[in-house]
């Protein structure tokens, strides 16, 4: 039986206000997606550096998405795969490793980090049993103590990651060797020497050497990681007793040359600096001292945030909020602590995404960090 028009007109004004109603709905489940959310979160997955398991892209593989869809800033390779506790991870041989950085470039039009600790001797991704040259530590040259020598090493390595399409290396490590019998710095060879001068010396040639050579340096570990007797891949370090002023010296003099881009914080806890928090996660180290009283205008890069000195003692979401609001810019996870989580990249940007929400964390802070990002890659 045909309808009437009022009928007809009112099941039209009936599927009217359902329309309506499910538009009005599904723009509030999609609030989140707004472009200037969109645009935080991509900002926010810039402060990253993700490790992953694998000497090859597989299509699995997590790196893929955190690149492509989480906007990561770089990664991090290793050889050891701590949580296997087997060597295999990203690395095996020069060619395997070449084609490893073209790969993971591909997956972005953004230049991408891809670092690594290269420093010589025993802190040495790249060794010669793979293919690689040989290297020294730290140690060893500030003994010799010949700048020719130092700009030599310095070059061969910068070369050799170079052609590997490594842009980012954690070195030269600027620790004071107070303590000769450091599981972590002077026990490993590790400091070019306890005497300030020396380190500043060679330090600013492996530096000079390195990105003349197109590839970043890091100074490490920020404030000072030479008077430690424990490690913090371990747990909670102490030096309120044992740190000394002078350990600040290479970084005050190396940033006045205008030749540091960036500073790697320690997670050693010093009461005499902050009575509260580790280094990595303290606003008066990073802040009060790196920036303000040694005038670095560069990244600020956390070591490993997987590290028992952290993740012992903090939250994920703890950890993330403090070391940003304490100064860093980007947030090292490597996975490649005791777990290796495929998940860290989202579970950091989602966490630091609700912290900037909730008002824990300024979006200035946020911009901030990019904007030096930003420069930072623009060197690369």
């Amino acid at each position: 039986m045909p309808q009437s028009k009022h009928s007809s007109f009112q099941v039209r004004r009936g599927l009217a206000v359902v329309f309506f109603i499910f538009i009005m709905a599904t723009s509030k489940g999609n609030s989140k997606e707004t472009p200037q959310n969109t645009e935080l979160k991509h900002k926010i997955g810039q402060m990253l550096i993700i490790g992953f398991h694998g000497m090859k892209l597989q299509a699995n593989n997590h790196i893929i998405t955190d690149i492509q869809q989480r906007h990561i800033s770089g990664v991090i390779l290793f050889d050891y795969d701590a949580p296997s506790k087997k060597y295999g991870r990203n690395i095996s041989n020069p060619k395997q490793l070449k084609q490893l950085s073209t790969d993971l470039q591909k997956l972005t039009n953004e230049k991408l980090i891809i670092s690594i600790d290269q420093e010589g001797g025993k802190v040495n991704r790249l060794k010669a049993k793979y293919g690689f040259p040989a290297s020294v530590s730290a140690e060893y040259l500030g003994k010799i103590n010949n700048e020719d020598s130092t700009r030599y090493y310095a070059s061969i390595c910068a070369k050799t990651l170079k052609a590997h399409g490594i842009n980012l290396n954690f070195a030269p490590c600027v620790d004071v060797n107070l303590n000769p019998k450091n599981p972590i710095i002077g026990g490993v060879q590790r400091s070019f020497s306890k005497d300030t001068t020396t380190i500043i010396r060679h330090a600013q040639w492996w530096l000079e050497t390195q990105q003349s050579l197109g590839v970043i340096g890091s100074l490490k570990h920020f404030p000072g990681h030479g008077s430690s007797s424990a490690d913090t891949h371990l747990g909670n370090v102490d030096v309120s007793k044992t740190w000394n002023a002078c350990e600040l010296a290479p970084y005050r003099q190396l940033i006045q040359t205008g030749q540091v881009h960036v500073v790697m914080t320690s997670h050693i806890f010093n009461a005499h600096l902050d009575p509260h928090y580790p280094a990595t996660l303290s606003k008066a180290i990073l802040t009060d001292i790196l920036r303000k009283q040694l005038h670095f205008k560069g990244v600020i890069i956390t070591d490993d945030l997987a590290m028992g000195a952290l993740v012992k003692n903090y939250s994920l979401e703890a950890i993330l909020e403090h070391a940003i609001n304490a100064g860093a810019d980007l947030l090292c996870l490597s996975n490649n602590g005791e777990t290796d989580d495929p998940f860290i990249a989202q579970k950091a940007v989602d966490i630091i995404f609700k912290l900037v929400k909730s008002g824990k964390i300024a979006p200035e802070t946020i911009d901030a960090s990019y904007k030096r990002i930003q420069e930072l890659k623009s060197l690369l």
